[in-house]
């Protein structure tokens, strides 16, 4: 990892604890897997870290980019309309509120959000979250090698508890 990549990653992890995630560290991880540390060109363009497609009611602004879908047995190139937040900590909001909603529909979800700590959060959000089987070791990693196992009474954002 960069010192940059790591610099990210704590930014970052700023950005979700204003935007109240309840594990903003493990938050940031799992945004610099699914945004290349912030390069791709929705994280750059949207401040969307997380892939997130626009609403069906839009709360926040639309960027419409290509993407790859898998339709009908074959990979194709298809526009689609993605979230464009004002910031990132709107996007780390936008997130927990959507696995608040959806929690009643999809277990891990409801699981990930009473988790008692983040790791036990990333491997269930991660079971619906993505198709990457192996999102949540990926995620993890990011995690142990920045943010290595703190004492106990100390929380997933440094806060003793």
């Amino acid at each position: 990892m960069t010192p940059q990549n790591e610099d990210w990653v704590k930014a970052t992890a700023v950005d979700a604890e204003v935007g109240e995630h309840i594990f903003p560290r493990m938050a940031a991880c799992e945004a610099a897997l699914e945004s290349r540390y912030g390069t791709s060109a929705l994280a750059r363009e949207a401040n969307n870290l997380f892939g997130m497609k626009q609403h069906k009611h839009p709360i926040h602004g639309t960027l419409n980019l290509p993407t790859k879908e898998f339709l009908d047995g074959d990979w194709e190139i298809v526009e689609a309309s993605w979230v464009k937040y004002d910031t990132l900590a709107d996007c780390f909001e936008d997130r927990m509120d959507t696995l608040r909603r959806l929690s009643t529909e999809y277990p891990h979800y409801a699981a990930a959000l009473t988790a008692a700590d983040p790791r036990t959060y990333v491997t269930e959000v991660s079971k619906t979250w993505s198709t990457d089987q192996e999102r949540a070791v990926h995620v993890i990693e990011i995690y142990d090698e920045l943010f290595p196992d703190a004492p106990a009474g100390i929380d997933d954002a440094g806060t003793a508890t």
